[in-house]
């Protein structure tokens, strides 16, 4: 039996991290996708990485799927991906998933706090 602390554990292995000076370099490039896997209330009191797509973590594999009725044609997997949420658990284990998922290019930004002290522009709204 697995603990969410070693699932966490397991995630951040397999996801590498991008620092928010790297990440400030891929937004608005049309082969990146940012992922934002907050809540929609949290995405509301803060706002988001510029072009990001919101969707919260229990939806993104629905979402990733292409077979799937809910896919988002935002993801591809020839795209890069760079989730991140409000500290950087949620978008480790989402991160492993799309990588279980056969999405190759996913790395993990941490925390929407780091994007915001590392001066990241912000998209409200």
């Amino acid at each position: 039996m697995k603990t969410a602390q070693m699932m966490l554990d397991d995630a951040n292995a397999a996801v590498p991290r991008i620092s928010v000076e790297d990440a400030k370099k891929l937004v608005g490039k049309a082969d990146v996708l940012f992922l934002d896997v907050r809540e929609p209330s949290e995405v509301a009191a803060s706002g988001k990485v510029p072009g990001a797509v919101a969707i919260p973590r229990g939806l993104v594999e629905f979402r990733a799927c292409p077979a799937s009725q809910a896919h988002d044609k935002n993801f591809d997997k020839a795209k890069t991906v760079v989730a991140y949420c409000a500290s950087g658990g949620r978008s480790a284990m989402v991160g492993k998933t799309l990588k279980d998922m056969g999405y190759t290019k996913v790395m993990n930004l941490g925390g929407f706090k780091g994007w915001l002290d590392g001066g990241g522009p912000v998209e409200k709204g």
